[in-house]
């Protein structure tokens, strides 16, 4: 039969998960009868079998067939059968006891289909047996695909049909090959074989390489085409059958495949990406000679460079020969180069996890390649005789990945798994860093090829002290004395050795060249050199202010400048310090450290610890005893004196002025470090140590230049003013203190014998000491402030930030859009080289780009159309802001958007009506405004040419013409004020209105006859109006046009003309002949021109204002400045770099449900908000939808489009995804105008793309070469096995957008010995026709996910991606079409060099579009685009220490996969992964670069709890930055001044914030201390100190880090340059009366406490904030577990420490200097206590505050245990709030112990003023003290004693023992009263003596928790710390329940934490009352 098939479409089957097919096979027909019974035909029911949700183990395997049974069941229902069968046949093979999870009721189920089908299916089958059936379809579907195959223009549909008609054939090649090949077990196991033949359909990624594919667009790319001929080369290479194959090589992959084992789905990944990359590389290199092809010898040595350079440089470290050799044959050559390169991409797409982990690619690499060039030139064994071959031969294809990689994956996680989560001490086991850094060492190559399992390298245990390492011992000293066995098996001592003990016994390596210790000392370790100096610095400056210099020049004084040069004696012991750190903590690397750097650590000692006696000696024996020499000449030294100390500091500064003078000529210091030979390494061996990487980190002279200047300016500012303002204004109160003698303490004084009061000394000193080393900080911000703000305005930024700044220089941006994103002719470039302040000169365009105004046109209109899609303008802005395209644009002629020329024309009547002067007056005034002179143009045209084609009347055109003639005459001869009276011309214009929309009207839609008429009459009437004005009221010479009847009555006799003349009116018709064409022609053109005309006369001066939309005034904004900026040209599409994005998922939101978008549970719907949150995007949508509510909306059944709109309003996949697609869209429409010629740019891209399919199909494989777009939905397999509804979310993506590739984890069981086993794989998957289509699978040695889960992500998915550059989106981030038409651009900054080296990591500016509607995001926002904007600006020029900081940063992909990747993933230290990947280039110097004329849009947390757990993972992160190694090795590889920039624009910010926030309590335990101790009263009576200055100083210059001007004044600049300085003023005095210092002071809080207490103790992990949508409510107690610990405990601290300090102070200090200096901790403390209940939304509401009560009630009194979660128990959140102590050291802990000490202080103190004491200062008051704490711990005891014993059966008894109690206690207060005056106050000081002290009793307690837990003692502390809770949580509420009482509160409240919402009219009252209203 030879009939032919046509494809069926796609069947929508319903189901809720999906899964991908890969192979199958089925026995043979004939076996089926045994699973049949019989039915009948009219039970059958044909339904399609779920072929979605299927078993994880057979899902791969079968999926497909059980599709294709679906999509033909309707036509052949027995091939459906077939297909089933076949299924069931190949799960039962695979598992034939079902145990795998699902199995048994898959086989089931499917089993049951088949019975049910069998006997209907045999009826309808049309041959006579099965096999013949199958034959049938099958040849039919062949048939079909090589007829229309070929075809190159199909469209949409008939492209999914040929793909269906591919896959069905490709299925049915296997069942039939199976049935016809024999029924057995062997044939279903031959399926992969089988398939492997049937190239009907091959699923591809890009490129289709099979044979199907050579008919695609993109196969016949010229680029294309080279890449494939040299990858398919296999010209030479040695026999297949060498490698046990019977066919040859397909490529060079399949080559080494079979040679080495790699997987398949490797090898076809990248074989493709390989292409790519070649083809790309091919297009960009320059042709010689155009008449002959690109042979891709440049390409691929391109590529060699990049890929091998870090290769090659390891081989230098390293002394070893790299094992890239190539013969002398250039085709042979290049053929090696290739495979080389495909060997190293084929290594690094099966490496997994030691992706991380470059150095050990590079040494797995350099033994394979080793082996390959063996094969390859076919060496012959010398130990065998037989040609060589690779250790690992590729006897499987799994060989590779269990041989190879397994093996290292295994020690990785097993050495995962000893960090116990986070807990475990980074000492404790090997990172990613620890175990790449062995291969650093030449002891890597131990491990041997094959490798050697028993190498201590896999090793994963510490070493046992016990029996095995004794006898390891014992075994090395009797083979140094040269025993025999025999010997050795005699030897008493020893005894008989087993062959146990005779085995290697292995140790664990430990850590590798740094150990990650938990200390604060590690700050001052890595950043040693700016401490010294800073420390040196203060003790100069004292020594200055003690002998009271007043200049610089008075150093030179020699009394003071040896007394400065004591410096140095600080300096010896500084390093000695330095020295002893450096070997504690390298201790634990001693068994991998090289014996030369042990060496070297202990001579650094030696020397420093000499330094240290030399130098002190010295100073005090030579003080004063100089040696002087005169000069013979008169010269300006005079004399030149000198001592022995003088001598030795110049000896001991030698190494530093080498270093000074390497620093001046940074290249030589640069060629020293890299330099392998052996002088320049034994001349760096005493500076660093010699790692791989960190050496050469140099920059330019000019770079080094700029940040030298930078910094010089700060701390001659920041030395300045501490001299003159902190440290001098201390000396003379300093030595007044010294010379007082205190007799009379008012307490026992412990030291009384010290001499100088030096605790008073140190109470005064200490909190200046902490500013002085925290202000540098401040003056940072203040210079990055100035010189970022310099730096804008040089680059343009803000130029164009209004729309009236936009309508002024509009008409500049079709040059600017020429000159920076169309491509220029060579030509045009050399003209484009001459450079002035601006970066480009714009010009009309030489002859060959006449068409650049229809480009811009055509762009324009793009965007502004993306704008409408987005739903940011309404159909009306649509209009006024598009442009017209027509031919006149080609010839320079340009029609400008109507919101430009708003109420132009209607101005120009005005001024023409009352004009009184010449033509050309009134031609220059009109002409003076562009607009209205284009305005004016326009509508005379537009009115001519409508005219032309309404009227038809040969009178009436004669008529018109001539009327015309008259008016362009007139304006000739310049007349027309005299030929025409110009005041009618508003009556004209009103008629020219009417006339305009009667047409507009009739073109409106299909009007019946009569209202046809009645349109015909109006328009006639219209006409005549005009005529009649024009020629009887307008016209001077009226007369003129009617003098053009009167021919025509007297020459015409003709009685139809007659009675034309007489009866019809002109402009009527009559008979059948009309004299105007209504309804018009049915031109879109013409109806676009119409409406533009109307708009025209119409439009009114708010059109000014358009858009209204507040981010589409953004967008227009940025796009149009950033045509201005210096950016690098263009290239054409084909010639542009290629790239990927890469975007990370996890869990988050894909798409918001339409269950979640009108969900009430516990707040507000979500589009309930959102329509409240954006109005007039909501009445935008409805518009477009053309719905007018939301109720219409789902009538119509659009709720989808409804989803889809909210969800690109939150923060979602759905969001990112359609953002960064634009980034494609740009590409096909800039490729388009590349390629267009005139007529293609007129007709429109749309037009084109719909019509021309060839050129469609181009477009499309161009942007696919350009373009690839990964998602990593890491939970996509375990969503579909699931049936969780973001598997449908994920596809629906994948369906919307074709080129979308999502990339996943696949954890499935495979059966293996019957037992079910867990592997897991890596899967690229697309849409097919609806399904998801399985692409590529990569078999995984294990789980991918054991470090950092985000980066674990990143990695596992990388492999797919493609191109030369990797952008990394989050998926909380938006992108912009107008932004996408500036990637390629942005792309060619890679081949610019920025210094010495290219860059390799592009920075990007982001827009935060969360800060719309709570002033918290608005804080936040404000506080971010600060930070990406001029932080970053300064962080890359001129500071060089940009590093990566998130995610819109574009990679250099091949750099970075070949040295480590795009992050970082060792758990725990990596936990802010994304920095770390700067940190990483830049060691490996790369360059990191910042351009702001890109930006991608970013969503950031809007409430205050998800703020501050987002700020307490970002402090976590650098804390755990503190302790690492990148921090470590840039803080001592860079030079000092780049040091200091790197210090604080990372660590050094958290750091300044904390010791801030110490220097507070330093202050206050001081003055706590001079007040209690009597001291204060002394010194101010007897040396009369009373306010000294500079603690006022220092108290303000912490304030100013505290009120967040630290962050506020880059902020102000930034505002002030984009949006203007009066705004920027307006918007900080806004903030501030926002209460934005309370927010910004409570964020210090958070900083400091996560990041201090994370350094000490650890705990550091990611904290999810959710992104949601909406702001609301959070209860009291979720606040309280949230800050309780972090601000409320250190509130109350401060405000105890203000309080004792006011009661006790004395009473001559001014309470005005008091209030002044201590203004800011009272702030302080109050915001800690107050804010996280100012910025809640509803807090001071009384029904919410009641509830709150409620809550807080039941959870503080709930009892906690196993599995009962902190938000429900006290005890359980108390126990977790613990948790960072249960890993912490002993240390650490006994630090958290000396801290709580200072509890202890306030009982001390006060006890001894208390009146009860009488003034005694004996030690017995203090232990009496402790006698009352001790009864007050008894009673308490005794009572929750008593109501265990009887508060249940003897309650009457309770009640009286607790009568018995308050009796008792009440009766020894009066007793104390009575006898030893017990007053009031002395109970109020009480209480502030002893709560502290319980406080601190608590601390210590759960600081020595494994001591005492399970003991009472342990029980008391729970009771007490929830007393403690309790009693704080009460102090809290109750101000809140007072002022929910006043109702103006709350409103307040609304008003302060939305008035940026108030502002834009948005309604808050109903969002915060939906709840109630739903």
């Amino acid at each position: 039969m030879s009939h032919e098939i046509v494809p069926v479409d796609p069947i929508d089957v319903p189901s809720t998960s999906y899964s991908r097919p890969n192979l199958g096979r089925e026995d043979s027909p004939e076996r089926q009868h045994q699973y049949t019974r019989s039915l009948t035909f009219r039970e059958h029911v044909s339904e399609p079998f779920d072929s979605e949700r299927l078993p994880a183990t057979l899902a791969s395997e079968i999926q497909r067939f059980l599709r294709i049974a679906n999509l033909v069941e309707s036509e052949e229902p027995r091939i459906a059968y077939l297909c089933r069968f076949h299924a069931f046949e190949i799960a039962h093979h695979m598992d034939r006891n079902s145990t795998g999870r699902g199995v048994r009721q898959f086989k089931t189920s499917l089993l049951q289909r088949l019975e049910q089908d069998e006997e209907f299916t045999v009826i309808r089958r049309k041959e006579k047996s099965d096999v013949r059936e199958l034959k049938r379809v099958y040849h039919a579907y062949k048939e079909y695909i090589i007829k229309h195959g070929a075809t190159f223009n199909l469209d949409h549909s008939q492209r999914e049909k040929l793909v269906n008609a591919r896959r069905i054939a490709s299925v049915l090649y296997e069942v039939l090959k199976t049935v016809t090949s024999g029924a057995g077990p062997q044939a279903i196991a031959d399926r992969e074989s089988i398939r492997a033949k049937s190239e009907f359909y091959v699923p591809y990624n890009i490129l289709p390489l099979d044979r199907g594919g050579v008919h695609q667009a993109i196969m016949h790319l010229p680029e294309i085409k080279a890449a494939v001929a040299i990858v398919r080369n296999t010209r030479g290479l040695p026999p297949p059958e060498d490698f046990e194959r019977h066919q040859p090589f397909v490529d060079l992959f399949e080559f080494l495949q079979y040679a080495f084992g790699f997987q398949s789905g490797n090898v076809a990944n990248q074989r493709e990406h390989m292409i790519l990359l070649l083809s790309n590389t091919i297009i960009r290199q320059p042709q010689k000679q155009s008449s002959q092809p690109k042979s891709g010898d440049e390409a691929v040595d391109a590529l060699m460079k990049k890929f091998f350079k870090n290769y090659t440089s390891w081989c230098k470290f390293l002394g070893r020969k790299n094992n890239i050799r190539l013969p002398c044959v250039k085709k042979e050559a290049l053929q090696y180069k290739t495979l080389y390169i495909g060997l190293y991409l084929l290594i690094w797409g099966e490496a997994s996890n030691l992706r991380f982990m470059p150095e050990c690619l590079c040494y797995i690499f350099h033994q394979m390649a080793y082996e390959l060039h063996g094969v390859l030139a076919g060496d012959i064994s010398m130990i065998t005789g037989e040609k060589v071959v690779p250790a690992y031969r590729g006897v499987s294809h799994e060989t590779f990945l269990e041989k190879v990689i397994t093996p290292i994956y295994k020690v990785i996680e097993k050495e995962a798994e000893k960090n116990k989560n986070g807990t475990a001490d980074h000492s404790m086991w090997r990172n990613y860093d620890d175990l790449n850094e062995f291969f650093w060492s030449i002891e890597c190559f131990e491990l041997g090829w094959p490798m050697r399992p028993e190498h201590d390298f896999f090793c994963v245990e510490p070493l046992d002290t016990s029996k095995p390492g004794r006898w390891r011992e014992k075994l090395r000293f009797r083979k140094q004395t040269k025993k025999t066995d025999e010997a050795m098996e005699d030897d008493e001592e020893l005894g008989p050795i087993t062959e146990e003990q005779t085995k290697p016994t292995q140790r664990w390596l430990g850590k590798t060249n740094f150990v990650e210790i938990r200390s604060f000392w590690q700050i001052f370790r890595s950043f040693d050199r700016m401490w010294s100096f800073f420390v040196l610095s203060l003790q100069a400056l004292i020594i200055m202010a003690c002998h009271d210099v007043g200049s610089p020049l008075q150093i030179f004084n020699a009394n003071i400048f040896e007394d400065v040069m004591s410096i140095f004696i600080t300096s010896a012991f500084l390093k000695l310090i330095k020295g002893i750190l450096d070997i504690i903590f390298k201790w634990k690397t001693r068994t991998t450290m090289p014996i030369n750097e042990k060496k070297k650590q202990i001579v650094k000692l030696a020397f420093a610890a000499m330094w240290t006696i030399i130098l002190p000696v010295l100073y005090a024996h030579s003080r004063r005893k100089y040696i002087c020499y005169f000069t013979s000449y008169k010269t300006w030294l005079g004399e030149w004196c000198f001592s022995p100390y003088m001598v030795a500091v110049t000896i001991y500064l030698t190494g530093s002025a080498v270093e000074l003078v390497l620093f001046f000529v940074p290249a030589i210091s640069k060629y020293i470090e890299t330099s392998n030979h052996r002088i320049f390494k034994t001349l760096y061996w005493w500076g660093q140590p010699r790692l791989f990487i960190g050496r050469g980190v140099q920059e330019t002279q000019i770079s080094q230049f700029k940040y030298t200047f930078f910094w010089i300016l700060v701390l001659l500012t920041k030395f300045a003013f501490s001299y003159a303002f902190e440290i001098k204004p201390l000396i003379e109160p300093t030595r007044l203190i010294m010379k007082v003698g205190v007799r009379n303490y008012e307490w026992h004084e412990i030291f009384p014998e010290v001499k100088s009061n030096a605790a008073a000394i140190v109470a005064v000193w200490a909190p200046i000491m902490v500013v002085y080393f925290m202000d540098t900080q401040i003056w940072y911000s203040v210079f990055c402030t100035i010189f970022g703000g310099l730096y804008g305005v040089l680059h343009h930024l803000g130029e164009i930030r209004t729309l009236g700044m936009l309508r002024g220089r509009f008409h500049t941006l079709p040059s600017a859009f020429n000159a920076s994103l169309i491509p220029h002719s060579m030509k045009d470039e050399r003209r484009r080289k001459q450079k002035g302040f601006f970066p480009f000169n714009f010009c009309r365009g030489s002859d060959g780009q006449k068409n650049s105004m229809a480009k811009f046109v055509l762009v324009w209109n793009q965007v502004i159309n993306s704008f409408r899609a987005e739903d940011l303008i309404s159909n009306k802005e649509l209009d006024l802001m598009t442009m017209p395209m027509s031919s006149e644009v080609l010839s320079g002629i340009i029609r400008w958007p109507i919101f430009l020329l708003a109420n132009k024309f209607s101005t120009a009547l005005s001024i023409a009506k009352d004009f009184n002067g010449k033509d050309e007056a009134l031609y220059r005034r009109i002409r003076r405004d562009e607009y209205m002179y284009y305005a004016v143009q326009e509508c005379y045209e537009s009115l001519k040419y409508i005219l032309q084609i309404l009227v038809v009347g040969d009178l009436e055109k004669k008529i018109i013409s001539g009327i015309i003639n008259e008016i362009e005459e007139s304006i000739r001869q310049s007349s027309l004020l005299e030929e025409f009276k110009l005041k009618e011309l508003p009556t004209l214009h009103k008629k020219c209105i009417e006339l305009v929309q009667l047409l507009v009207e009739g073109s409106e839609e299909q009007l019946p006859v009569e209202k046809i008429e009645e349109q015909h009459s109006k328009l006639v009437k219209a006409l005549q109006d005009i005529f009649e004005l024009v020629t009887n009221d307008m016209m001077v010479h009226g007369d003129r046009i009617l003098d053009l009847l009167e021919p025509l009555e007297d020459s015409q006799e003709d009685t139809g003309i007659f009675m034309r003349v007489i009866e019809p009116q002109l402009f009527e018709s009559y008979g059948e002949k009309r004299c105007i064409h209504f309804p018009l022609p049915d031109s879109t053109s013409l109806s676009e021109q119409i409406q533009r005309f109307l708009l025209l006369l119409t439009v009114k001066d708010s059109a000014m204002d358009i858009p209204e939309n507040l981010d589409a005034r953004r967008r227009i904004s940025f796009f149009a400045t950033s045509l201005f900026m210096d950016m690098p040209d263009a290239p054409k599409v084909r010639n542009m770099m290629s790239f990927s994005v890469l975007t990370p998922h996890y869990q988050e939101d894909i798409n918001f449900s339409t269950k979640e978008l009108h969900s009430a549970k516990s707040s507000v719907s979500i589009i309930f908000y959102m329509q409240k949150i954006f109005p007039d995007e909501w009445k935008n949508f409805l518009e477009r939808m053309g719905c007018e509510n939301l109720d219409s909306l789902k009538r119509e059944g659009k709720e989808e489009e409804l989803r889809n709109w909210a969800s690109f309003r939150g923060q979602t996949l759905s969001r990112t995804v359609r953002g960064m697609m634009y980034c494609r869209e740009a590409l096909k429409l800039q490729a388009f105008l590349d390629m267009a010629d005139d007529e293609d740019i007129l007709e429109g891209y749309d037009d084109v793309e719909r019509s021309n399919r060839p050129l469609a199909a181009q477009l499309d494989a161009l942007a696919d070469m350009k373009f690839t777009y990964v998602v990593s939905c890491q939970m996509f397999g375990a969503q579909k096995s699931a049936g969780d509804p973001h598997a449908q979310d994920i596809l629906d993506l994948m369906i919307k957008y074709p080129s979308l590739r999502v990339a996943y984890v696949e954890e499935r069981e495979e059966i293996v010995s019957d037992n079910p086993e867990k592997v897991y794989y890596s899967i690229l998957v697309k849409a097919v026709n609806g399904f998801d289509q399985e692409i590529y699978r990569v078999k995984l040695p294990g789980p991918p996910n054991i470090g950092e889960g985000k980066p674990e992500n990143q990695n596992h998915a990388i492999i797919f991606t493609r191109g030369e550059a990797l952008q990394t989106i989050d998926m909380n981030q938006d992108n912009y079409l107008e932004e996408a038409f500036k990637m390629r651009n942005l792309l060619q900054e890679f081949l610019r060099n920025r210094g010495r080296r290219a860059p390799t990591i592009l920075g990007l500016r982001e827009h935060i579009f969360t800060g719309s509607v709570s002033s918290l995001a608005w804080f936040m926002s404000y506080q971010e685009t600060s930070f990406v904007t001029i932080g970053q600006r300064l962080l890359a020029n001129p500071l060089r220490v940009r590093f990566h900081y998130g995610h819109p940063d574009v990679f250099d992909r091949i750099f970075h996969i070949t040295r480590g990747g795009i992050s970082k993933a060792s758990r725990t230290i990596n936990l802010s992964e994304d920095v770390f990947a700067g940190y990483n280039t830049t060691l490996r110097r790369g360059c990191i670069t910042y351009n702001e004329y890109l930006q991608v849009g970013k969503g950031r947390d809007v409430g205050l709890n998800q703020i501050s757990k987002f700020e307490a993972k970002v402090a976590n992160g650098n804390s755990e930055q503190t302790i690492s190694r990148d921090i470590y090795r840039l803080g001592q590889r860079f030079d000092f001044f780049r040091m200091l920039s790197c210090y604080f624009t990372t660590i050094g910010f958290y750091f300044s914030s904390l010791i801030s926030v110490i220097g507070i309590y330093i202050y206050l335990y001081g003055q706590l201390y001079l007040v209690l101790s009597g001291l204060q009263k002394t010194l101010i009576l007897e040396a009369k100190v009373k306010n000294i200055k500079s603690l006022e100083t220092a108290l303000a210059s912490q304030s100013f880090l505290q009120l967040g001007l630290l962050t506020g004044l880059p902020m102000v600049m930034e505002i002030g340059l984009e949006k203007g300085f009066l705004i920027a003023f307006q918007d900080f005095i806004l903030m501030q009366l926002q209460l934005a210092a309370f927010f910004f002071t409570f964020s210090l809080g958070t900083k400091t406490h996560y990041f201090g207490r994370t350094i000490l103790h650890g705990g550091a992990k990611y904290r999810p904030t959710g992104r949601k949508v909406v702001v609301f409510h959070a209860n009291f107690s979720e606040n309280y577990r949230l800050y309780s610990r972090s601000h409320f405990i250190k509130g109350f601290e401060l405000i105890i420490l203000l309080v004792v300090y006011e009661l006790f102070k004395h009473t001559s200090q001014s309470n005005m200097a008091y209030s002044f200096i201590t203004f800011s901790v009272w702030f302080m403390s109050l915001t800690w206590l107050c804010a996280p209940f100012l910025f809640n939304p509803s807090g001071f509401t009384w029904e919410i505050i009641v509830g709150d009560w409620r809550d807080w009630n039941r959870w503080i009194k709930e009892q906690g245990g196993i599995g009962i979660q902190q938000d429900k128990s006290w005890q359980s959140w108390w126990n977790d709030e613990q948790a960072h102590l249960r890993g912490s050291g002993v240390g650490a802990r006994c630090l958290e112990i000396i801290l709580s000490l200072r509890f202890f202080l306030y009982q001390y103190g006060l006890v001894y003023h208390l009146d009860i004491t009488q003034s005694s200062t004996n030690i017995i008051v203090y232990a009496l003290s402790w006698v009352v704490i001790l009864a007050t711990f008894l009673t308490v005891k005794a009572v929750d004693l008593g109501r265990q014993l009887f508060s249940t059966r003897k309650h009457l008894v309770y009640r009286f023992f607790k009568v018995f109690v308050f009796v008792s206690i009440l009766t020894v207060i009066i007793t104390l009263s009575n006898i030893c005056h017990l007053s009031i106050k002395d109970l109020i000081v009480s209480c502030l003596a002893f709560l502290p002290t319980g406080w601190g009793l608590i601390l210590i307690a759960q600081a020595v928790r494994p001591k005492i837990e399970g003991t009472s003692l342990w029980e008391f502390t729970q009771v007490l710390a929830r007393a403690y809770d309790y009693g704080m949580g009460v102090v809290l509420f109750a101000p809140m329940a007072i002022l929910a009482w006043l109702p103006i509160i709350s409103a307040f409240q609304t008003r302060f934490l939305f008035n940026e919402a108030f502002n834009r009219r948005l309604q808050i009252q109903p969002i915060l009352a939906g709840k109630k209203k739903k």
